[in-house]
């Protein structure tokens, strides 16, 4: 069976950098970070009072109809990641302007969206706030639990736009959004859609999310000095950053695209996934996932490594974490690997947990597009890790332009969960 070509036709996104795809790039190659205090809850007490969250999001800017009072009821009863998947998902489909096409089938057009820990703000107030009636025992809102699940961000979209293809979310930590591009890719160049609109949504920075990642000691505490706490690959390194937000990319088969005149971004062209089978927070330490999960997604674009130009890393600052994927390129990649360019976006938008996959495949996407590879930022001359290899290319503090044509995007979940997409500079 000959598999079909899968292009990208259309991109939203809500992010910390901004509230499109345009500014969020451009924030990006700038090297502009995202963090600022907690404004969602009072963090006063909390060890990590800072964070990257989407600024200025108002979700009554994302309505089909300003004036219809049940749209905008249905759009304030979702949960705050749901709204910000609607408005990504708005932005990448009024993009792609497939709806607007006489060649589009809403049957074959699907919906795979993800997200990492869904409703969690829905689920913080619902179940701190039920009341106990002494006849009818606890009270719960009917819209608690489709609200909370971290599928209904896909179902949302399916039904605002009339999508009947395939139509579920993935959940794999924060390799979520990956795994639900892959997803979204296989289905297609298997001739199961004409396109699908995927990605993926998080909106974790509320105390139940900061508070048990804490708990953990997984992120950064450098309150005082918050805009450079996310510094990937350095040795003052202490954890990660939260972020939020949601991207979407609407994965299309080429000649579907080709036939209906679409704007194309970028293809796709392997996927890989792989488990670390080690730990259920903590990556493998000689990084055997990510090295698997690598190489599975070249193999399955049929390419070599010395095809890769730009890796977008998992990198979210953790001392562990960074260390053992720095080996596992090195070791993969061999001489190659000091050719490469190496950025981690984290250190500007944070770790978007289910989203961040979404939100490297665009970076990637775009990197390819306009031959610029986004910095990781705030690394310090001297503040190097002995375990980590310097002379590789790490886009420290400033874009690098070069000829990007292969992207590799890396994303690894608690749970061991390893997904990389790799996608190309578009030609006929």
């Amino acid at each position: 069976m000959e598999l079909k070509r899968v292009v990208v036709t259309g991109l939203g996104a809500i992010t910390p950098l901004g509230l499109d795809v345009e500014t969020t790039w451009e924030n990006a190659k700038k090297g502009v970070s995202g963090v600022g205090p907690i404004t969602h809850f009072d963090a006063t007490l909390f060890k990590t009072q800072f964070a990257c969250e989407v600024k200025d999001f108002d979700p009554m800017n994302y309505l089909e109809n300003k004036d219809d009072r049940r749209e905008a009821k249905d759009f304030k009863r979702m949960d705050l990641y749901a709204q910000y998947a609607m408005a990504s998902s708005k932005q990448a489909i009024e993009d792609s302007k497939i709806l607007e096409s006489e060649k589009t089938d809403r049957n074959n057009i699907g919906v795979i969206f993800a997200s990492g820990i869904g409703g969690l703000h829905t689920f913080e107030l619902e179940s701190g706030s039920y009341t106990l009636h002494p006849e009818l025992g606890p009270k719960f809102s009917p819209f608690f639990i489709p609200t909370m699940i971290s599928d209904i961000a896909a179902g949302h979209i399916s039904i605002k736009y009339g999508l009947r293809g395939p139509n579920f979310g993935v959940v794999s930590a924060c390799a979520t959004s990956t795994n639900a591009m892959i997803e979204a890719f296989n289905l297609i160049r298997l001739g199961k859609a004409d396109a699908i609109v995927t990605g993926g949504s998080e909106a974790p920075i509320f105390a139940a999310g900061v508070g048990g990642f804490n708990s953990m000691r997984a992120m950064s505490t450098r309150n005082d000095e918050p805009e450079t706490a996310s510094r990937p690959f350095s040795a003052s390194r202490d954890g990660f950053v939260i972020g939020e937000g949601s991207v979407c990319l609407i994965f299309e088969e080429y000649e579907h695209a080709k036939a209906r005149g679409a704007k194309i971004y970028g293809e796709v062209i392997g996927g890989g996934m792989s488990a670390d089978a080690y730990h259920i927070t903590a990556t493998h330490p000689e990084g055997l996932g990510a090295k698997l999960v690598m190489q599975r997604a070249m193999d399955d674009a049929g390419i070599k490594p010395e095809d890769i130009d730009y890796i977008n890393t998992h990198g979210t600052s953790t001392p562990v974490g960074d260390i053992s994927e720095v080996k596992a390129i090195t070791e993969l990649f061999g001489e190659h690997a000091y050719k490469l360019n190496i950025s981690s976006t984290k250190s500007m938008t944070g770790h978007m947990l289910g989203a961040t996959g979404a939100m490297e495949a665009l970076f990637c996407i775009k990197a390819c597009q306009e031959g610029i590879v986004p910095p990781t930022i705030n690394h310090k001359e001297g503040d190097n890790d002995e375990n980590i290899d310097y002379n590789l290319n790490f886009t420290f503090n400033k874009a690098q332009q070069r000829e990007v044509n292969i992207a590799l995007s890396n994303t690894f979940g608690f749970g061991g969960h390893n997904a990389s997409l790799i996608v190309k500079r578009y030609k006929e």
